[in-house]
């Protein structure tokens, strides 16, 4: 952006002295040089500080692998990829068979369970049985009703379900194919269809004009020329480069330098236009986007101005 305000001015610069024939001399060149230099410089700096940007946007989503809890082959798949499906969707089915038969494996050997405990409750009653064999069938009644109930359990898993709104992308599950409940061996990618949010990455010398609320643009490589009303949400209040976790080494200055970290904010599209645009916004979709303080507000023309002018440029992009 410094760069297109550089060049305004040259170009400005470049007219003046052809419309009023200004000659190129010691003086006047060196004039409009240091003027410029001046006069730039302090529109960027206050500019930059007040009326932040950052060339570093992008629309980010939620995708949770579904990971079936149970083992088998899957015997139906009831999902299209990248078809907007609600909660509680069947995905798709596991071989119900085998959960099946030790349901009613359980089933049977519980109703000769619940017979030894009514025998065991008789005998005691006749004083010919024993209170610990009372106990002893309970025990196995009650250890029986648990492994149903687990069984049971297992049977319905067999049925994949989504888990809220949103959609399968890059499905790669089919009918015969075995899956097992592992994490890294995720069946399908779910993506959450409220999970999509926009976040722009600002220098920390921007902090003190970061607040929620404050008015925003955005926009994106995808759609060139167009740039969209935004507010900020939310300013996260950690960056990912002072993360510490818990291990066996100290902390030590050589292996934390590096990059200073840029503080990500939460953006929320405003525009009523971008509805009807948002299908070109694939998720991840990388863009720009210019916070306006009130600080200055009068200067924060030349930010739009130049946030537009940026937006033009995605039109051309190198071939390949």
């Amino acid at each position: 952006m410094d760069l297109l305000l550089i060049l305004t001015y040259t170009a400005l610069c470049i007219g003046i002295f052809k419309v009023f024939k200004i000659p190129l001399n010691k003086w006047t060149v060196p004039t409009a040089v240091l003027g410029g230099v001046f006069l730039i410089g302090a529109l960027i700096m206050a500019m930059n500080y007040n009326h932040p940007y950052s060339e570093v946007t992008r629309q980010y989503f939620v995708s949770t692998p579904v990971i079936p809890a149970v083992r088998g082959e899957v015997v139906s798949v009831n999902v299209k990829a990248n078809t907007p499906i609600k909660a509680g969707h069947l995905l798709f089915s596991i071989d119900p068979v085998p959960y099946q038969n030790k349901v009613d494996a359980l089933n049977a050997q519980l109703v000769s369970a619940k017979l030894d405990y009514q025998r065991a409750i008789e005998l005691m009653k006749k004083n010919i049985g024993k209170q610990r064999d009372v106990d002893v069938t309970r025990a196995a009644l009650d250890n029986l009703n648990a492994k149903l109930h687990d069984a049971e359990y297992d049977l319905i898993r067999t049925e994949v379900r989504a888990h809220s709104d949103g959609y399968i992308t890059q499905m790669l599950v089919y009918p015969g194919l075995f899956v097992v409940p592992m994490p890294l061996k995720p069946a399908m990618v779910f993506v959450q269809q409220d999970s999509f949010t926009y976040i722009g990455w600002y220098r920390q010398n921007s902090a003190m004009r970061l607040e929620v609320g404050n008015e925003a643009e955005i926009a994106f490589d995808a759609l060139p020329g167009r740039v969209f009303s935004a507010q900020i949400t939310e300013v996260l209040p950690v960056l990912a480069e002072g993360e510490l976790q818990a291990n066996g080494s100290l902390i030590s200055l050589s292996r934390r330098t590096g990059m200073p970290g840029r503080i990500p904010v939460k953006i929320k599209i405003t525009d009523p236009r971008f509805d009807d645009l948002a299908k070109y916004v694939p998720g991840g979709s990388y863009g720009q986007s210019a916070i306006y303080s009130e600080h200055l507000h009068h200067v924060a023309i030349m930010r739009k101005i130049l946030l537009r002018m940026s937006s033009w440029m995605s039109y051309f992009f190198p071939f390949h």
